[in-house]
């Protein structure tokens, strides 16, 4: 993967030289053992780094960090994370990650997952904060094995409440191709640009919500999940559907803090009664 190419499309814009730009690759493969998951490959340039905190359940725990401190127009990251067969692999992020204002082109974040033959990935980066003339450009591409489990969570604060901050114009595109033995079995673009408090505002984009998330699992049993977590959706801020072995769920939030909290008990029932990564109450 070359995370040094120029932009593909218009939506980014030129690069100017002038100014400084974060660059980031990082890579990680984990490997079955008689031990459970364990690290094969670790790979890290520029800003992007990779940790491994220690677990006990056989289970690896990776933490994604942008020493960068944040995004800005033509800042370039990509992750390339793969569990081999029989491996679980829960990947994260050491905090919210920021985009800033961006003076001309937009920062781009590229993550690509593999999943092998009955591994389990559950990508649970915390929440995306975009701020007031921010420009972003990300792109999921997921490739499963046939019997591989994916949970994919992805939520977006326009600005944050407490603060006072208020995302009135800027730029937001966010790309998910998903793969089941080769086959696209989910897609979707979101796209916000221009005047996105206007835009936020519309009934049918969020109605005045400050916070949103979307939610994938793909695995077996995704109808069992239907019912317990239209439950935990009972407010009316959200809806689940499930179509063959993909479950999608919707979310909205006035805030950050309320679309964590119910997004937390979400994740815990698709991770099997197991919590979010700790550092997500850090």
């Amino acid at each position: 993967m070359n995370v040094n190419a120029e932009p593909s499309s218009g939506d980014e814009g030129e690069i100017s030289g002038r100014l400084q730009r974060a660059r980031g690759y990082g890579r990680l493969a984990a490997k079955a053992s008689a031990a459970g998951t364990r690290l094969d490959v670790l790979y890290q340039d520029g800003c992007a780094n990779i940790r491994l905190p220690k677990t006990f359940d056989g289970a690896m725990e990776a933490i994604l960090i942008n020493t960068a401190g944040g995004l800005t127009g033509g800042d370039r990251i990509a992750w390339d994370l793969e569990a081999r067969a029989g491996t679980r692999l829960t990947v994260t992020t050491q905090a919210c990650e920021r985009a800033y204002r961006a003076q001309a082109s937009a920062a781009t974040v590229e993550t690509r997952v593999a999943a092998g033959a009955g591994a389990r990935v559950d990508w649970l980066p915390q929440e995306t904060i975009l701020f007031n003339r921010a420009a972003l450009s990300r792109r999921l591409e997921a490739d499963l094995a046939e019997d591989a489990t994916f949970l994919a969570v992805e939520a977006i604060l326009l600005g944050r409440k407490a603060m006072g901050e208020r995302v009135e114009t800027g730029f937001f595109r966010d790309r998910w191709r998903i793969r089941r033995a080769g086959r696209l079995i989910h897609a979707e673009e979101t796209a916000l640009a221009g005047g996105i408090a206007a835009l936020a505002g519309e009934r049918a984009v969020l109605a005045g919500a400050r916070a949103f998330a979307t939610v994938v699992f793909c695995g077996r049993a995704g109808e069992a999940h239907v019912e317990p977590l239209r439950r935990l959706l009972a407010d009316g801020d959200g809806g689940v559907s499930q179509w063959q072995d993909k479950l999608v769920l919707r979310l909205v939030a006035p805030d950050g803090l309320a679309l964590r909290k119910k997004l937390v008990p979400i994740i815990s029932h698709l991770r099997g009664g197991a919590g979010v990564p700790k550092v997500w109450t850090l």
